[in-house]
């Protein structure tokens, strides 16, 4: 059945392989007499089966070993996550979208519970990520009845023991009070059932609604309830590593709470050995053209240009009130015309400039545009007002005397006190 020149694999790795179950129950299958090989009964799992071998299940073959493949899945409250229910409960499986293949889920989710579920075809896959070696971090968002702080959670980050079973330290951070209710973020590396729910009633607080919005480095992000997406193979492989090939490594992937990459491309031409560089030189440029270095510039004078057929032409010094020639261009250069006091050159346009008259004490000359001569306002003297130039006359108004206050000029008389009151 097996040849000894040959290598082969586990039969229960071969079956979980091939999408039947995970490898521990392949070997429940196994030992209760389900599984041949070759037509003949399998009575322990510890058989090596070669790829020419015929594995049947219940008289069935099973399906040749499929690539590993990987789902996001949004579960919605109220559904199971199991292949069967007792109880006739409608299960995560009888939801999935026409054209899925036989799949498992990866840990689960209580039947009050939402949020990400990792669904997969491959059975060693599903057991590699659920060992406690993966130690993948998986956050939740979890809404608790009532008003704690941040002490309220140190007996749950120090790790407590429940009705005899030992909780890892949590991470748990207060995000906001609403109502009679606070929201949570609460971040487990070890899957025990109902533990959040557990540890909460611990502190005195009851949980009212739990989302798990990440499985190591798979997140919900946007998607919406029942929603189901596939892991691209090249996604895959730089989450997982080796686990996506079926190889040993689980303890490597995902370690650092699920933010592990795949290993970094080296860079073009990493392969090459540098060559070193000295003090004041430069290696060989790799093009065809050999490195040209720079000549020293002295004090005042400047090199030829190494590029044009114009040579340099130094800068003709400055004097004091003269401007050598323009480099470029025919108008020589024009040196501005000294002004005097009291005077203005000519202008440059047709109309010669015109100084202005000196303004008198009183008086303004006539206006140099307009046809109408400058006309002096009248003084105003005291208490009296020129005329308007309306037609009704100005009205001066009466003076007041003290304590007293004249009628109205469009009105009644101010009324005074009514008799009898002081």
């Amino acid at each position: 059945m097996t040849d000894d020149t040959a290598q082969g694999e586990r039969i229960a790795k071969v079956m979980a392989r091939a999408g039947v179950a995970s490898r521990r129950d392949a070997e429940k299958m196994i030992l209760d007499g389900r599984v041949t090989v070759n037509g003949k009964p399998v009575k322990s799992p510890a058989l090596d089966v070669l790829p020419s071998d015929k594995v049947t299940l219940d008289g069935k073959p099973i399906d040749e070993p499929q690539p590993a493949r990987l789902w996001l899945y949004y579960k919605p409250v109220g559904l199971v996550t199991s292949a069967k229910d007792e109880k006739g409960r409608q299960t995560v499986f009888d939801t999935m979208p026409e054209g899925m293949p036989r799949v498992m889920s990866i840990g689960r989710l209580d039947l009050n519970s939402e949020g990400l579920l990792l669904l997969t075809n491959d059975g060693e896959l599903k057991r590699q990520l659920e060992l406690p070696s993966t130690g993948w971090l998986r956050k939740y968002r979890v809404r608790v009845n009532g008003r704690p702080n941040e002490a309220t959670f140190d007996p749950l980050r120090r790790g407590v023991t429940i009705d005899g079973e030992d909780f890892l330290p949590m991470d748990i951070t207060l995000d906001k009070q609403q109502g009679a209710n606070a929201w949570l973020t609460v971040g487990l590396r070890e899957g025990k059932n109902r533990e959040i729910r557990r540890a909460m009633t611990e502190v005195g607080l009851t949980v009212n609604r739990l989302i798990r919005v990440s499985y190591g480095p798979f997140r919900l992000n946007k998607m919406k309830l029942g929603d189901v997406v596939e892991v691209k193979s090249r996604v895959l492989r730089e989450q997982l590593g080796g686990l996506a090939d079926g190889g040993d490594g689980a303890a490597e992937a995902g370690r650092d709470g699920g933010e592990r990459r795949g290993p970094k491309r080296p860079a073009a031409g990493a392969d090459r050995p540098r060559k070193p560089r000295s003090g004041g030189d430069r290696p060989e440029r790799s093009g065809d053209r050999p490195y040209k270095p720079r000549t020293p510039r002295g004090e005042g004078d400047r090199p030829e240009r190494s590029s044009g057929d114009r040579p340099y032409k130094p800068r003709a010094p400055r004097g004091e009130g003269d401007r050598p020639e323009r480099s470029s261009g025919d108008r020589p250069h024009k040196p501005r015309t000294p002004r005097g006091e009291g005077d203005r050159p000519e202008r440059s346009g047709d109309r010669p400039y015109k100084p202005r008259a000196p303004r008198g004490d009183g008086d303004r000359p006539e206006r140099s545009s307009g046809d109408r001569p400058y006309k002096p306002r009248a003084p105003r003297g005291d208490g009296d007002r020129p005329e308007r130039s309306g037609d009704r006359p100005y009205k001066p108004r009466a003076p007041r005397g003290e304590g007293d206050r004249g009628p109205r000029p469009g009105g009644a008389a101010r009324r005074g006190p009514k008799p009898g009151r002081k």
